[in-house]
C-alpha cells in the first residue's frame, strides 16, 4: 500500500511538473500568431482610441500584430462572450471598460459570462473622466446653463450614450437625478454613431471618454460643458469640473486588457510584462495623455481587487436609480 500511494505520489508531481514546463515552454515561444484585442463598441469610442494605441506598441513589444476587433452589441456582451467562449491560450484579449465589466452585471440578467469567472485580468491601462458634450446650436456654455435651460424644456433635449448601461449613460443619468432635470436618453451601438449623431445635431447633449471627444471640442463641432472628474484636467484647463455646480457628481472611466479565463498563467505574466512596458513607452503615453487618458498600470492580483470595488459602486448607483434595460 504505501508502494502505492508513493507512486500515486510521483504520479502527481510529474503531472504538476509537467504543466509548469508547458506553461513555461508556452511563455518562452509566446506568441507566434497574431493576436485578436476585442472591443466591445463601435470604432471611434473612447475605449476603441485607447485599444488601438495600446495594440499598436504591444504588438511592437510582443514581436506579433495585435489586431483590434470591434465587437459592438448587447451592452459588450457581444464581444464579451467572444473572449469567454475563445481558447485560453493567450491569443484573444479584451480591452475593458466600466462597461463591460463592472455595469453590464447589474443590468443584464441573462449575461452570456462571468466577468470574475471567465476573464483573467492582466493590467489596469489606463483612467479617464468623461466629458459633458452639447451640439453648438443650444445656447449653453456652462453646466448651470444647461441645467437651467433643461429646467425650462422638460422633455425636450436628447441625450445620446454608446448604450443602454455604459457608462455615460449612467454618468447622464446620475446627471439628470442631482441636478433634477427631465432628459431623455437615446442609446446607440457605440459612442461612435453617439457622437456623430450629436454633430449632426439629431441630439442635443452627450457624456462620453475625453479621447474621442477631443477633435471635435477643438475644431468647434461640438461644446464642452464639463468634465467628470473632481478637478479640471490639463487637456481641458478651461472647462469646469461638473462638482463645481453639482458637489458630490464624480464618474472616471478606467480601461484595462483582460484574456480568457484558464490562461496559463506564465502567459499572462509575460503579456502584464509587455503591457507595462508598453505603458512606460514615452510616445505610448503622449498619445494617451493628449487623448485625455491618464496611462496606469498594476498586477494582475490589483486590477481584480479595483474592479471588485468598482463592481459594488456601480451596482449600488444602478440600485439607486433603479435603472433598467
Amino acid at each position: 500500500m504505501k508502494h502505492c500511494a508513493t507512486l500515486g505520489i510521483a504520479a502527481v508531481i510529474a503531472a504538476i511538473t509537467s504543466v509548469t514546463c508547458t506553461s513555461i515552454v508556452m511563455a518562452q515561444t509566446y506568441p507566434t500568431r497574431a493576436i485578436r484585442m476585442i472591443v466591445t463598441l463601435a470604432a471611434g469610442g473612447p475605449v476603441d482610441t485607447v485599444a488601438r494605441i495600446v495594440a499598436a506598441r504591444l504588438g511592437e513589444q510582443l514581436g506579433q500584430q495585435v489586431v483590434v476587433d470591434n465587437r459592438p452589441g448587447a451592452g459588450g456582451s457581444v464581444g464579451g462572450e467572444a473572449v469567454a467562449r475563445a481558447p485560453a491560450d493567450g491569443y484573444t484579449l479584451l480591452m475593458a471598460a466600466n462597461g463591460t465589466i463592472a455595469i453590464a452585471p447589474h443590468l443584464i440578467s441573462n449575461l452570456p459570462y462571468d466577468a470574475q469567472r471567465d476573464f483573467a485580468p492582466v493590467s489596469l491601462v489606463g483612467t479617464s473622466p468623461q466629458v459633458l458634450l452639447v451640439h453648438p446650436s443650444l445656447p449653453v456654455r456652462t453646466v448651470k446653463e444647461f441645467i437651467t435651460l433643461a429646467q425650462t424644456r422638460p422633455g425636450e433635449i436628447n441625450f445620446g450614450s454608446a448604450g443602454n448601461g455604459a457608462t455615460g449613460h449612467l454618468a447622464s443619468e446620475l446627471l439628470r437625478v442631482s441636478a433634477k432635470i427631465d432628459i431623455v436618453h437615446v442609446p446607440y451601438r457605440g459612442a461612435g454613431p453617439a457622437m456623430a449623431d450629436l454633430v449632426a445635431g439629431q441630439t442635443q447633449m452627450l457624456i462620453t471618454g475625453v479621447s474621442s471627444a477631443l477633435p471635435f471640442i477643438n475644431s468647434g463641432r461640438l461644446r464642452a460643458l464639463g468634465v467628470t472628474s473632481p478637478k479640471r484636467i490639463s487637456v481641458l484647463p478651461t472647462i469646469q469640473a461638473i462638482v463645481e455646480t453639482l458637489p458630490g457628481y464624480e464618474v472616471i472611466s478606467w480601461y484595462g486588457i483582460y484574456t480568457t479565463a484558464g490562461t496559463p498563467a506564465a502567459v499572462i505574466g509575460k503579456l502584464h510584462q509587455e503591457t507595462v512596458k508598453t505603458m512606460a513607452n514615452p510616445e505610448t503615453r503622449n498619445r494617451l495623455i493628449a487623448a485625455g487618458v491618464n496611462p496606469e498600470t498594476n498586477t494582475p492580483d490589483e486590477f481584480a481587487a479595483m474592479v471588485r470595488t468598482e463592481t459594488a459602486k456601480w451596482g449600488k448607483l444602478i440600485k439607486s436609480l433603479n435603472i433598467r434595460l
